[in-house]
Parts: structure tokens; sequence; C-alpha cells
């Protein structure tokens, strides 16, 4: 019995001291022991899981932060690395994706119910202008986080956003030059995107969301026409009501979390002008108003109905200043909700109806990649030189019948690429008595022979080997012009354009021709040159750049792997020398 006294008594000293210096217990009775009219029931449940789901939202979000990289550049692949490595990624962006559309809803289905039920009415005027802000704040995240993933589908949906609030009266050229939307989306455009959306909007929305509660907590849970002094408990009811929904609504996203695959289609390609841009499902109804006010009265679907809208539910409570009613003789405010969600969804159905076939890479249909393929151009330029000085009469690279020379795929992986481009030059100085003859080519084409020779082993000789002499050429043309300056091709090169591996889901021949041609017809402000090729010299580059696979999202393995390559002894060497241009 002391004991148990003993415990009891240090658990009411403790409690006694948090109560002293803090008000928590307090803060916590009158929290939980509020009294809130009578009718109050499953009808008030939405505002308490729109919080839960803005939590939820907070949460992953910075779940994934831990693990995206905010540039445009490497946004995409780090977000396949989350979704195909990081363990539970997948499950955590399904989370904060789906929550994002669900928080829509709900968040709207509670202003619908606080509408229907005329719950805005004095002295809740204020309350229910936070509101229809959180409203708006919420459409915010939808918008700026669409950008993000950095795909095809947020980058021209993007551009289509930026668009239209550009045709704002007034205003309209700062909006887009705040969105840095002006001239085309890059850099500074996902920079402020993403700072609006991981910065000013979650600080915004958490002030607003303390403010809105305060004002529900100060004006009371709006009676019911026939409540009048009839009060009860926040707790336990209206609390068990709460938690049931909130976690009917977890139920809901954990389904859609590791049932429905979130979309993420190709890389984000500028360049792609005829991809057709979608908005996500809740801006649908805005895409096709734009449909119906075409030219000149587009600015009425896009701008002016929208901001009549919202001007409207802002002042609804100035409006409508009757006392409350039942809700059967609300038929007026009934009747706008119905019309509204007509309108709504008949515009919503009509653009999905219309919708044209999915731009997502069909990844279930991708085919072998071969070895040949996974080289760099600087390698498989390698191929071309070793191939042009008929290096194959006096070695082998696969098994055959001895030769002059050894056998490659053994001796070559023994040696520094330096010391190898030194034997190219000068052979009888590293190796007296040889047979061999000096190459003559530049460092730079040395520097290629030897990369590929280091890549040689016995399981893939053969397999190089067989690579496609127009592909071949291809790669040394590719290597001649410095594409790799502004490309990446298998993961090498710069990044300032748009990553070339699995150009041949994306692009016909016909394109790239025109595209290396007359680069300024698919992009006025593109900083690519025009190249004035011969023909064969064409298909050969084109051939090449179909050639590259489509490659899975960057990995740390792989990061490891080639740091690792590019610190082995002659790889700098190898891969930084330009090649002049290939022989006639």
């Amino acid at each position: 019995m002391g004991g148990a006294l003993s415990a009891r008594d240090f658990k009411a000293r403790l409690i006694d001291w948090i109560e002293n210096r803090t008000g928590l217990e307090s803060a916590i009775k009158d929290f939980l022991y509020e009294d809130i009219p009578a009718s109050s029931g499953w009808h008030q449940v939405l505002g308490s899981v729109a919080l839960f789901l803005f939590l939820l939202q907070a949460f992953t979000g910075l779940l994934l932060a831990f693990n995206y990289a905010p540039t445009p550049g490497e946004a995409y692949n780090s977000l396949k690395y989350i979704v195909n490595e990081l363990t539970a990624g997948a499950l955590i962006r399904g989370f904060h994706h789906w929550g994002a559309s669900l928080m829509i809803v709900v968040v709207v289905l509670h202003m619908t119910q606080v509408f229907v039920y005329g719950a805005y009415k004095r002295p809740r005027e204020a309350t229910w202008m936070v509101g229809v802000t959180l409203l708006l704040l919420t459409l915010g995240f939808g918008l700026t986080g669409y950008l993000l993933p950095w795909d095809n589908r947020a980058y021209w949906g993007t551009v289509v956003a930026t668009q239209i609030a550009g045709k704002a009266p007034l205003v309209g050229p700062y909006l887009t030059r705040l969105l840095g939307g002006d001239g085309s989306i890059g850099v500074v455009t996902f920079a402020r995107f993403f700072s609006l959306h991981v910065l000013l909007l979650p600080a915004l929305t958490t002030l607003l969301i303390v403010l809105h509660v305060y004002l529900v907590r100060k004006h009371g849970v709006a009676p019911g026409p026939l409540d009048g002094s009839a009060t009860k408990k926040f707790y336990p009811e209206q609390v068990f009501k709460d938690t049931v929904a909130i976690f009917a609504a977890f139920v809901v996203l954990l389904i859609l979390a590791i049932a429905a695959k979130v979309p993420l289609e190709n890389l984000a390609d500028p360049t792609d002008t005829a991809y057709i841009p979608r908005p996500d499902w809740y801006f649908l109804f805005l895409f096709q108003m734009l449909k119906v006010f075409e030219g000149p009265l587009e600015i009425v679907g896009s701008v002016i109905l929208p901001g009549l809208a919202v001007l409207a539910l802002l002042l609804v409570p100035f409006f409508d200043r009757g006392e409350i009613r039942r809700l059967t003789q609300r038929t007026v405010a009934i009747g706008v909700v119905v019309l509204a969600a007509i309108g709504w969804t008949g515009l919503t159905v009509t653009a999905l109806v219309t919708a044209p076939p999915s731009q997502a890479l069909p990844e279930a249909q991708e085919s072998t990649v071969l070895d040949w393929q996974q080289l760099s151009s600087v390698e498989l330029a390698g191929i071309g030189f070793y191939r042009e000085e008929k290096c194959n009469t006096c070695h082998n690279l696969a098994a055959g019948e001895p030769k002059v020379g050894p056998n490659l795929t053994t001796t070559a992986i023994r040696r520094s690429g330096a010391w190898m481009i030194e034997h190219f030059k000068n052979p009888s100085s590293l190796v007296p008595g040889t047979s061999m003859p000096p190459i003559q080519l530049s460092d730079g084409q040395l520097g290629a022979l030897g990369a590929f020779l280091l890549k040689l082993t016995p399981k893939n000789a053969q397999a190089l080997e067989s690579a496609p002499d127009n592909v071949v050429q291809g790669a040394i043309l590719y290597q001649v012009h410095q594409c790799s300056n502004c490309h990446t091709a298998n993961r090498e090169g710069m990044k300032v354009g748009p990553a070339l591996n699995g150009l041949s889901k994306r692009r016909t021949r016909e394109w790239i021709e025109a595209q290396i041609r007359h680069p300024e017809q698919h992009l006025a402000e593109t900083m690519m040159p025009a190249y004035d090729l011969a023909p064969r010299d064409m298909e050969n580059l084109i051939a090449y750049l179909l050639s590259l696979p489509y490659i899975e999202p960057f990995s740390v393995a792989l990061a490891l792997e080639l740091e690792r390559v590019a610190r082995e002894p002659g790889q700098q060497l190898l891969r930084t020398n330009r090649l002049p241009a290939p022989r006639q």
C-alpha cells in the first residue's frame, strides 16, 4: 500500500509541477471538456480530418525532403531513387501524393458543409473567410508541388499554369515574373515553386490553422436552429467520432498508397512541344473551361470567373445575414451547391473523356540492353578506332587462334590508361623488341581507344566487338561535336540540355534530324547551335542517339561505382580529350 501510495503521490506532484509551470493540464481539460451544441455529430468531423491530413502531409513531405534533390537536373532521378530503392519510399510518396488529393476533397467537403448549414453567419464571418483562404492555400500546395517531380507532365502543366497567371489583368506580367515563368520554365521557376511549397505555404497555413481554431474556440461551434441553450461536452462523444473519421481517412490513404501507383512520366523535356499538358484532376475543370472560352474570351474562363467565385465565397456571410434555419429550409444554399457540383463534375468528366493517350513510358515493354549499348560515347568511339587501325590483325578480342600480339581481354586490364596511350605512341620504348608500329592518332583518339580496351573482359569482348559500325561512327561524331558538353548519355556528360537516354521512345528519326539541323524550330530560345551534317554523318549520329537505352533511376550503389571508376588511373585522361573529326 505504501509503495502504491507513493507512486500516486509522485504522479500527482509531477502533474502539479507541469501545471504550475506550463498550464498544460488545464489547457487540455479546457479543450476536451469544451461545451458544444447538442446537434454536433458526424457532419462536423471534417475539420479534424483536414487538420490530420495537413499534419500527415507535413510529416511525409519532411521524410521525402531527406532524400530529394531540389534542382531540375537531379529532382527526377532522386524521386526515382526514393520510389525504387529507399526503404518504404514508394509508400511515403504514395501517402504524400494521394494525401494531397484527399486533403483537397476533405477541405472542399468541410467548406460545403459549413456553407449548407449556414455556419458562416454572424459572429463567425472571420472564421469563414480564414477557411476560404485555407482552401486556396490547399490548392496552392497542389499547384506548387505539381512541378517538383520534374517529369513531362509536371513541366508542361506548369507551363500552362504560369501562362494562365500571366493573363490576369494588370498584375499578370508581375505574377509571371514572380513565378519565374518569364520566358521558359527552368531553374528559377523550380526554385520558387519549391520554396513556396516547403517554406512559405506550410508556415502560412500553420499560422492560419492556429487562427482558425482560435476563432472556432472563441465563437464556438455553430448551433443548430433547434438547439437553444442545449449543449454537451466535446469529450468523449465528439472526440470518438473525430477519431473514427481520422482512422477511416488513414485507412483510405493506406490502401491508395499500397494499391495505386503514383504516376511518373518521362523526364521533363522542354523541346517536347508536341506534348499535351494535363493538370491534376482538381484543376481539370479550369483546364476544360479554357476550351469553352477561346481567343479573346480566354481571360473570362481563366481569371474572371474563378476570381468572381472566390470573391463570392469570401463575401457570402455579408450577403446572407438572416437567422440560422433548418437544413431543409436552406434550399438556395443547397441549390447553389448542387449546381456547382454539376458544373464541376461535367467539366472534369469532359476533360477526362477527351484526354489524349498517356505519355508515360511503357516500362513493361523494355527490350534487352546489349553490352555495347551501355558504353560511354568515348568507349564506343574507341571501337571505331580499333577497327580503323585494324588492330584485330595482330590481336584477339575473344577466343581464337593465337596471333602475333597478346589477347587484349586479358592484357589491357593490367595496364593504366596513361601507360596505354604512351604505348600506342611509342610501343618499342615500353616493350623492347615489339613489332607493333606506332599508332598515328591524336591524343583524344588514343584516349578513346584506351577507354574501350580498358572496358574489355573475357565475358563481354564478343558482345562489344559486335557493335554496329554506323552506331560506332555516330559515337565518334557525338564526341567530335562535343555534344557531351550539354547532354548526358549513359550518365556521362553535362546536364545543360535534356538527357538523351531513351530517346527512341520519345522521338522519331525525322524529329531528331530536324532538331540537329534547325533546333530553333522546336524551341525558339534554345542555346543549341545548328549542325549541317552530311547525309551519311547525320544517319550515323541518329543511329547512335536512338541506340541509347532507357536507364533506371540513379542509385547510391551506382554513384559509388562511378566514383570508383573515375578514380582509376588513366580514366580521367582517357575521357577528357576532344576527338578530331573522323577520317573521310
